[in-house]
């Protein structure tokens, strides 16, 4: 999943011959997963069609303040435009777009609607060579970057005055991957490594059969995601569900029992920074594993169940500096049996589900959960999505790490 997912991105294109590569753009952000809204001037649309790119983006096109052969035309309200951008994309930037962004001349949609975004900007210039090294270009790159916008550099090839060199506006591929690049590197915990487990584990009775529990592995793998999100390379460490995550910084290992968990966990531990271990580990399991499938022959069976070995107290007592978190799930004196944990597993951080909460645990996605760190302070949240959940813990070791 790339870091562009679920931004909302508005193109801004002006005219110079390179927008024709727009069409291939919009289609590559939409591919990363963005919402896609552009907005162009007048003189861009000799180069490329609104229509084209409408279709592309899904959203109607902008190319002025109002629709000039419509008597009934509604304003096109350029400050809303830029409010709703998470990222603005301008490119290809003229000489003279670049020169207007610097002077604030907002004579066409685009320009009005660069000053009224509060969004990052990147700029892809696109020019021929000697106008990309004017000095007036070179001091409009100086000024656009004190202003915090960043230009994504031209790049060298055949231009369209039929010289070679510097103007080359970046290829769409390009300009994707810088902007990825540049969201990474500005994200919180893009130095940090976390170990998340999640869902329920089998434990097998023969073959065919297991005992096993209602988890979904929901929980986990929105505090995955959100992990992600935020830059943190994760190790996912799950039990059997349905659910998949696929983001560029998640690497998933699939597990069955308790003692693949456990092997998997403390394989990565030592290299994480935090680890929070959301699965629903069975507490016992089968001592005897019959090789072959148990008939029906009896009118009732007996099993004899061992402890599975406790996987975050293993790792408590593995801990060197990690931020460890654990969770609770309880029916009753759930405060004080969460607390009993905390020391009991040496956890930075427990969080505390009750089944008596309507709309929490599993099978649900909302939860309803208490925060208690190693201080024994506790922190009591309304009832939330599961997402929301999730972002909330990440919060706690971002905080934890200053991040």
């Amino acid at each position: 999943m790339s870091v562009l997912s679920g931004k909302k991105i508005l193109l801004g294109i002006s005219g110079g011959i390179a927008a024709y590569k727009t069409a291939s753009l919009v289609r590559l952000f939409i591919k990363a997963g963005a919402h896609v809204k552009v907005v162009m001037t007048p003189a861009s649309k000799d180069f490329i069609t609104p229509l084209t790119l409408s279709t592309l983006s899904k959203n109607p096109v902008y190319s002025s303040f109002y629709h000039e052969e419509d008597e009934n035309a509604v304003w096109n309200n350029h400050v809303d435009l830029g409010l709703w951008a998470d990222i603005f994309v301008i490119a290809p930037a003229t000489a003279n777009t670049l020169s207007k962004m610097v002077s604030g001349n907002s004579d066409n949609i685009l320009i009005a609607t660069y000053l009224s975004a509060k969004c990052p900007v990147y700029v892809a210039p696109a020019m021929d060579l000697d106008m990309y090294k004017h000095p007036s270009t070179k001091e409009s790159f100086r000024q656009l970057e004190l202003f915090g916008n960043s230009v994504i550099p031209a790049e060298s090839g055949e231009l369209a005055s039929g010289l070679s060199g510097e103007g080359r506006m970046a290829e769409p591929e390009n300009i994707v991957a810088f902007i990825e690049r540049d969201i990474e590197g500005k994200l919180p915990l893009r130095t940090k490594k976390i170990l998340v487990t999640a869902g329920p584990t089998y434990e097998p009775i023969d073959p065919v059969r297991f005992i096993g529990n209602h988890s979904s592995g929901k929980m986990g793998f929105d505090i995955a995601k959100a992990a992600a999100d935020q830059g943190a390379q994760v190790i996912l460490v799950t039990g059997p569900t349905h659910l998949k995550l696929d983001h560029t910084l998640v690497t998933v290992v699939r597990v069955t029992s308790s003692e693949e968990m456990y092997a998997a966990c403390h394989e990565y531990f030592g290299t994480v920074d935090a680890a929070v271990a959301a699965a629903a580990v069975a507490d016992y399991r089968p001592k005897n594993v019959a090789p072959q499938k148990i008939k029906k022959s009896e009118s009732t069976l007996s099993l004899e169940l061992e402890k599975t070995k406790d996987i975050l107290a293993s790792l408590g007592e593995k801990k060197i500096s990690q931020f460890l978190v654990g969770f609770a799930l309880e029916t009753e004196n759930e405060i004080e049996n969460a607390k009993l944990k905390i020391t009991k597993k040496n956890l930075d951080l427990i969080v505390l589900n009750s089944l008596n909460d309507k709309g929490a645990g599993f099978g649900s996605d909302t939860n309803k959960v208490t925060f208690i760190d190693k201080d024994f302070n506790e922190e009591p949240m309304e009832l939330k999505t599961k997402e929301a959940v999730a972002a909330d813990i990440i919060n706690k070791i971002k905080k934890h790490y200053n991040a």
